[in-house]
């Protein structure tokens, strides 16, 4: 089965007080559920560059204390393009500099660093491009592509805007990006289709931009904009930012996943509150279907509200009958299959006090290979419980995702291939629902228009998604190979 990685976070930051280090810090930890394997910061202080990289998780602050500036970015990485760097597990390992963001160029205006989340479905065609024009890429990562197609356009001596318009007309697929340059300049772009989410926000003297609005919460600020599809926005110290919107256009591809699982419940996106969006959830599951459970048990974390949603609507008690186990990272973003095999019994212990002799409704916020929800589904029926019903908030996910929620092939999702009913008896549950897309829209609150379904329908919004995804459909899948990846 192909690896199954997830988004990146990152944070931008300007200070008119000092040292931005701890900011960007803090936002990283908040933002570490968006990856685990590795994280980089770099700061500005007006004369050099100041950075540092690790792998694993973002760690104590005083691995950065020898970072300056009082501007900078930062980054927490879930890989979709390129190998780990752990040479005990990778035949083809690279070095932290090569595999964590941010990426630097010491080309033109006095260096360029950068920073991305999402994934360049052309990242291959791009890559290919650079090398054959005599460009060296030291990583397999699309985040330096970017870094050096940007570096290309600002070369020539155009603005900030125009190079960074240049880079939109370019690049295909997802990218929320975070940028700083040794002329003191930090830059914030969101791809003009809006997939991954962007916010920024100022207080104090202080401006930060960052995938969530938990990052900003936890730095003191408290409110934020939302960066808009096809947006540029400019932060010069102790200037105005400058907002551009280089390109508009009438439809947005917003990431459905983001509300249905990967963003914190505490963050806004697009002006939507992922709390409240994930009750909504719950409530119309519970609008369309009927159960005759005893109690509702939520696969901790991202499913909670959800499980609120239902109970508000039958009266059905919510308690905890799995338990998880906070040292254990989410299974889903793990790098390995083997990992997140030996993850789930690590991560989650049934309470018996709570299902022996229940009927339980389970409610989990989606089901991607199932075989994570075969273990949950056994793990409930050892502690006792008589009847285990399972309640999904997203729909089937049925094609691969190409814009940075990383599920890349067909195969390794097991609804594409399989009908809910096969599911059921796969997962071993006694009743299997999924939310339907019309009431995923109504709890998030955006149309179809303004949402990528992609992964639900097979129907993608850029022309090369399409056409890789049709292209691969029903091919078998190598663990290592990934056809999009070698497709111009």
């Amino acid at each position: 089965m192909a690896e199954v990685k997830e988004s990146c976070g990152i944070v931008g930051a300007v200070s008119s007080n000092g040292d931005v280090t701890r900011n960007i810090w803090l936002g990283l930890l908040a933002l570490q559920h968006r990856g685990q394997e590795a994280c980089g910061i770099y700061t500005f202080d007006g004369q050099r560059f100041y950075h540092r990289k690790q792998l694993g998780l973002v760690g104590n602050v005083e691995s950065f204390d020898d970072l300056k500036g009082s501007m900078g970015i930062g980054h927490v990485r879930y890989s979709t393009i390129g190998r780990p760097a752990d040479e005990k597990t990778s035949t083809n390992p690279q070095r932290i500099e090569d595999f964590a963001q941010p990426y630097f160029s010491d080309r033109p205006r006095g260096g360029v660093t950068l920073c991305h989340n999402g994934n360049l479905v052309n990242f291959a065609a791009l890559s290919r491009d650079l090398r054959s024009s005599g460009t060296f890429l030291s990583a397999t990562c699309d985040a330096e592509v970017m870094l050096k197609i940007l570096a290309n356009d600002l070369s020539d001596g155009g603005s900030l805007q125009k190079a960074v318009k240049n880079c939109m007309a370019k690049f295909e697929g997802a990218y929320s990006v975070v940028a700083l340059t040794g002329n003191g300049e930090l830059i914030a772009f969101r791809d003009p289709n809006g997939f991954r989410p962007l916010c920024f926000g100022e207080s104090n003297g202080l401006l930060m931009f960052a995938s969530e609005s938990v990052a900003l919460d936890i730095n003191g600020i408290h409110s934020c904009s939302t960066m808009k599809p096809g947006e540029l926005v400019i932060v010069r110290a102790n200037e105005a930012p400058i907002r551009t919107q280089l390109i508009e256009q009438d439809h947005h591809a917003r990431c459905m996943f983001e509300y249905v699982y990967f963003s914190r419940p505490d963050s806004t996106i697009d002006d939507r509150d992922v709390y409240s969006v994930r009750i909504k959830l719950g409530k119309n599951l519970a609008k369309t279907y009927k159960t005759d459970a005893d109690v509702i048990v939520p696969v901790p974390d991202t499913a909670r509200p959800a499980a609120e949603g239902i109970s508000r609507e039958t009266g059905i008690p919510v308690l905890e009958g799995l338990i998880k186990n906070r040292y254990v990272g989410r299974t889903f973003i793990m790098p390995s299959q083997k990992g997140r095999d030996n993850a789930v019994r690590l991560k989650l212990n049934a309470v018996r006090a709570v299902v022996e002799n229940k009927r339980v409704l389970l409610v989990d916020d989606s089901i991607v290979r199932g075989t994570t929800m075969r273990k949950i589904v056994n793990l409930l029926r050892e502690a006792g419980a008589t009847r285990v019903e399972v309640w999904v908030t997203c729909p089937p996910l049925k094609s691969p995702c190409y814009y940075g929620i990383d599920m890349s092939t067909h195969s390794e999702l097991i609804a594409s291939t399989r009908s809910i009913e096969e599911i059921r008896k796969t997962v071993g549950a006694d009743e299997l629902r999924y939310q339907r897309i019309e009431e995923l829209l109504d709890a998030i609150g955006f149309s179809e228009q303004q949402t990528c379904l992609a992964c639900l329908t097979g129907k993608y919004p850029t022309p090369l998604a399409q056409k890789v995804a049709d292209e691969t459909r029903g091919r078998p899948q190598g663990q290592n190979g990934r056809y999009w990846e070698t497709l111009s």
